[in-house]
Protein backbone atom coordinates (compact mmCIF):
# COMPACT_ATOMS: atom_id res chain seq x y z
CA UNK A 1 0.00 0.00 0.00
CA UNK A 2 2.85 1.88 0.95
CA UNK A 3 3.90 1.88 -2.35
CA UNK A 4 1.36 2.41 -4.16
CA UNK A 5 0.78 5.88 -2.02
CA UNK A 6 4.52 7.08 -3.14
CA UNK A 7 3.95 6.23 -6.66
CA UNK A 8 0.80 8.44 -6.75
CA UNK A 9 2.27 10.97 -5.48
CA UNK A 10 5.36 11.32 -7.15
CA UNK A 11 3.08 11.22 -10.12
CA UNK A 12 0.20 13.91 -8.77
CA UNK A 13 3.89 15.95 -7.84
CA UNK A 14 5.24 15.26 -11.20
CA UNK A 15 1.87 16.41 -12.83
CA UNK A 16 1.79 19.58 -10.86
CA UNK A 17 5.67 20.31 -12.03
CA UNK A 18 3.72 19.55 -15.54
CA UNK A 19 1.03 22.21 -15.31
CA UNK A 20 3.57 24.72 -13.95
CA UNK A 21 6.11 24.83 -16.59
CA UNK A 22 3.84 23.68 -19.87
CA UNK A 23 1.02 26.37 -20.99
CA UNK A 24 -1.25 23.65 -22.90
CA UNK A 25 -1.74 21.66 -19.57
CA UNK A 26 -4.16 22.76 -17.07
CA UNK A 27 -5.52 21.65 -13.55
CA UNK A 28 -8.43 23.57 -11.89
CA UNK A 29 -7.72 22.35 -8.14
CA UNK A 30 -5.31 19.95 -6.40
CA UNK A 31 -8.38 17.57 -6.13
CA UNK A 32 -8.85 17.42 -9.89
CA UNK A 33 -4.65 17.13 -9.65
CA UNK A 34 -5.16 13.71 -7.32
CA UNK A 35 -7.93 12.19 -9.44
CA UNK A 36 -6.04 12.90 -12.62
CA UNK A 37 -2.78 11.01 -11.07
CA UNK A 38 -4.91 8.14 -10.84
CA UNK A 39 -6.74 8.21 -13.54
CA UNK A 40 -3.05 8.40 -15.27
CA UNK A 41 -1.61 5.79 -13.39
CA UNK A 42 -4.48 3.71 -13.73
CA UNK A 43 -4.51 4.09 -17.93
CA UNK A 44 -0.51 3.48 -17.85
CA UNK A 45 -1.25 0.35 -15.82
CA UNK A 46 -4.15 -0.86 -17.36
CA UNK A 47 -4.67 0.25 -20.93
CA UNK A 48 -1.44 1.17 -21.74
CA UNK A 49 0.62 -2.48 -21.87
CA UNK A 50 -2.54 -4.04 -23.92
CA UNK A 51 -1.65 -1.17 -26.95
CA UNK A 52 2.64 -0.98 -26.29
CA UNK A 53 3.87 -4.94 -26.96
CA UNK A 54 2.34 -5.14 -30.48
CA UNK A 55 2.91 -1.61 -31.62
CA UNK A 56 6.29 -0.76 -29.73
CA UNK A 57 7.53 -4.25 -31.96
CA UNK A 58 6.16 -3.26 -34.98
CA UNK A 59 7.49 0.39 -34.83
CA UNK A 60 10.56 -0.43 -32.60
CA UNK A 61 10.11 1.73 -29.80
CA UNK A 62 9.38 4.86 -31.45
CA UNK A 63 5.50 4.68 -30.89
CA UNK A 64 5.85 4.78 -27.58
CA UNK A 65 5.99 8.34 -27.13
CA UNK A 66 2.93 8.38 -28.89
CA UNK A 67 0.94 6.34 -26.90
CA UNK A 68 2.13 8.19 -23.97
CA UNK A 69 0.88 11.39 -25.33
CA UNK A 70 -2.37 9.18 -25.99
CA UNK A 71 -2.88 8.04 -22.24
CA UNK A 72 -2.28 11.66 -20.83
CA UNK A 73 -4.74 12.93 -23.68
CA UNK A 74 -7.27 9.99 -22.62
CA UNK A 75 -6.69 10.88 -18.94
CA UNK A 76 -7.47 14.69 -19.62
CA UNK A 77 -10.71 13.36 -21.08
CA UNK A 78 -12.02 11.36 -18.36
CA UNK A 79 -11.07 13.59 -15.66
CA UNK A 80 -13.21 17.03 -15.74
CA UNK A 81 -10.82 20.31 -14.51
CA UNK A 82 -7.61 18.58 -16.96
CA UNK A 83 -7.17 20.49 -19.91
CA UNK A 84 -4.59 19.71 -22.33
CA UNK A 85 -4.28 22.13 -25.23
CA UNK A 86 -3.60 19.55 -28.01
CA UNK A 87 -2.21 16.38 -28.69
CA UNK A 88 1.15 18.39 -29.51
CA UNK A 89 0.54 19.56 -25.63
CA UNK A 90 -0.35 15.71 -24.37
CA UNK A 91 2.65 14.21 -25.87
CA UNK A 92 4.98 17.03 -24.36
CA UNK A 93 3.20 16.51 -21.21
CA UNK A 94 3.83 13.29 -20.71
CA UNK A 95 7.09 13.01 -21.50
CA UNK A 96 7.55 15.61 -18.57
CA UNK A 97 5.75 13.68 -16.14
CA UNK A 98 7.33 10.45 -17.25
CA UNK A 99 10.56 12.28 -16.56
CA UNK A 100 10.22 13.83 -13.48
CA UNK A 101 7.97 10.82 -11.77
CA UNK A 102 10.88 8.33 -12.84
CA UNK A 103 13.04 10.41 -11.51
CA UNK A 104 11.11 11.24 -7.83
CA UNK A 105 10.58 7.17 -7.80
CA UNK A 106 14.64 6.75 -8.20
CA UNK A 107 14.47 8.05 -5.05
CA UNK A 108 11.87 6.04 -3.43
CA UNK A 109 13.08 2.78 -5.13
CA UNK A 110 16.27 3.45 -3.58
CA UNK A 111 15.22 3.86 0.16
CA UNK A 112 13.38 0.58 -0.31
CA UNK A 113 16.99 -1.40 -1.38
CA UNK A 114 18.16 -0.01 1.72
CA UNK A 115 15.90 -0.63 3.72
Amino acid sequence: MARFLVHWFSMALALLVCTKILPGVHVDSLETLAVAALVLGFINAIIKPILVLPITIVTLGLFYVVINGLAFALASEIVPGFVVDSFGWAIIGSLVVSAISWFLGSFARRQEWRS
